[in-house]
C-alpha cells in the first residue's frame, strides 16, 4: 500500500530516515514519525511527484498508519503555505469577562464572578489576538493551533451550574 502527498510549489522537503522537514514561504515545520511499532515496515521518500509513503505489510494498522502519515504531511505543507486561524468567540450573560494575552498564556478574568483568573496555556509559536469578543488564534502547525483553542475553550469551562441558564464561555466559531 502506498500513498503520495504533492508538494505544492515553493515547498521544499527534506527526509532523513523517519524525520520530516517542511519549509515554506511561512516558516519551517519538523516532525519524528518513528515508532518501535513499525520500524522497517514504513519508507518515506521523496519523488518527482511528491513524498511518497509506502508498506509492503498486510497487517492493518501499519496500513492506517501509512495514511496517518500521509494527513500529517498534507497538513504540515498547508500549514507552511497557508497556515491556519481558529476563530473564537466570548460569550457572557451574567457577569462580563475579559481576555488578555499575557506571556505565554491566555488569561480570562471575572468569568463568572470569580476573583481567580482563569489561565490557558499558548502551545508552540501560536499566536492568539483579543479583538473585543472575538479571539483569533494563528499558527503554521495545525496540531499547536488546535490544542491551544482547545486549551482556550476548557478554560472558560462551566461546571456545576445549570448549563441552559448559563450559557457562558468561549466557543469555536470558524477554523480555516
Amino acid at each position: 500500500m502506498e500513498k503520495m502527498v504533492p508538494i505544492k510549489e515553493g515547498v521544499k522537503i527534506e527526509i532523513n530516515g523517519s524525520r520530516i522537514a517542511v519549509t515554506g514561504p511561512k516558516g519551517t515545520l519538523q516532525r519524528d514519525f518513528t515508532s518501535p511499532l513499525f520500524e522497517g515496515d514504513i519508507k518515506i521518500e521523496n519523488t518527482d511527484k511528491g513524498v511518497k509513503i509506502s508498506t509492503a505489510s498486510y497487517r492493518r494498522h501499519v496500513k492506517s498508519e501509512v495514511g496517518c502519515i500521509a494527513g500529517h504531511v498534507r497538513n504540515m505543507i498547508n500549514g507552511v503555505t497557508t497556515g491556519y486561524t481558529y476563530t473564537l468567540q466570548s460569550v457572557y450573560m451574567h457577569f462580563p469577562f475579559t481576555v488578555k494575552v499575557s506571556g505565554s498564556e491566555v488569561v480570562i478574568s471575572n468569568f463568572l464572578g470569580e476573583r481567580a483568573a482563569r489561565k490557558a496555556e499558548i502551545v508552540g509559536s501560536t499566536k492568539v489576538e483579543v479583538k473585543g469578543e472575538l479571539i483569533m488564534v494563528t499558527g503554521i502547525d495545525v496540531d499547536a493551533v488546535g490544542q491551544t483553542s482547545a486549551n482556550i475553550e476548557r478554560a472558560a469551562r462551566i461546571t456545576s451550574r445549570d448549563r441552559r441558564v448559563f450559557q457562558d464561555g468561549i466557543f469555536l466559531t470558524k477554523r480555516d
